[in-house]
């Protein structure tokens, strides 16, 4: 079903038990009640005016994309055969995508998410959770060499959970200059914030010890975190 771009305000499905496909995006839509379209593979709802979308029922969902509306909470866990998420733009402090375990591609910038957790979506190839307000990030799936990843514009992030630190290090650099990575993060970056902890050394790139800035440096702690930093002077 295409209705697409036609400025509608209300859009009554209910009664089309065998909709497969239902695109309704570029509409000035304030609800959308897909409960009965249990059918429904492919939902594209986007640049609406969705305060709350419900796909609980969905399961057969593959394809989701609700991007640029107004939505605070969205949960796929029900969604197992999910394979697109496309939910940047929204106000989302909630993101539940521990049940689509066979979610390839993640866009979820431009929110308000304080954690996210896609250590269940081991075949993930994509993830972009730029510009949120992260303070957990959780993504040991066992896929990590095989994705492609952007974090940055999350200054409340410090500590990312991740398959390989070194791997990671080497080869992820869409991230913020405080962020690091480990296999066993502390809590949350702001508890981490209350711990008390002592440097050890600071060395550069080569794993010498430096008192030298305009660089990448590596914080080292007593309690075995290292901080990858950029100090410019």
């Amino acid at each position: 079903m295409q209705c697409g771009g036609n400025q509608l305000t209300i859009l009554d499905v209910s009664n089309n038990t065998a909709l497969t496909y239902l695109n309704c995006s570029y509409n000035q839509l304030t609800s959308l009640d897909v409960s009965n379209n249990t059918a429904l593979t492919y939902l594209t709802c986007g640049d609406n005016q969705l305060t709350s979308l419900d796909v609980s029922q969905n399961t057969a969902l593959t394809d989701l994309h609700c991007r640029t509306n107004y939505l605070t909470i969205l949960d796929v866990s029900n969604n197992t055969d999910l394979i697109t998420l496309d939910c940047n733009g929204n106000q989302l402090t909630s993101l539940d995508v521990s049940g689509a375990i066979a979610l390839t591609e993640l866009y979820c910038y431009n929110n308000q998410l304080t954690s996210l957790d896609v250590s269940e979506a081991t075949a993930l190839t994509y993830l972009r959770c730029d510009d949120n307000q992260l303070t957990s990030l959780d993504l040991r799936n066992g896929n990590n060499m095989q994705m492609g990843f952007d974090c940055t514009n999350n200054p409340n992030l410090e500590c990312i959970n991740v398959d390989d630190v070194a791997w990671s290090t080497a080869f992820w650099t869409n991230t913020d200059p405080q962020h690091y990575f480990s296999n066993n993060c502390p809590p949350s970056a702001i508890e981490e914030h209350f711990t008390k902890k002592e440097l050890l050394k600071v060395n550069d790139i080569l794993g010498r010890e430096t008192k030298q800035t305009n660089q990448p440096l590596f914080y080292i702690y007593d309690d075995g975190t290292v901080k990858k930093r950029i100090v410019i002077e």
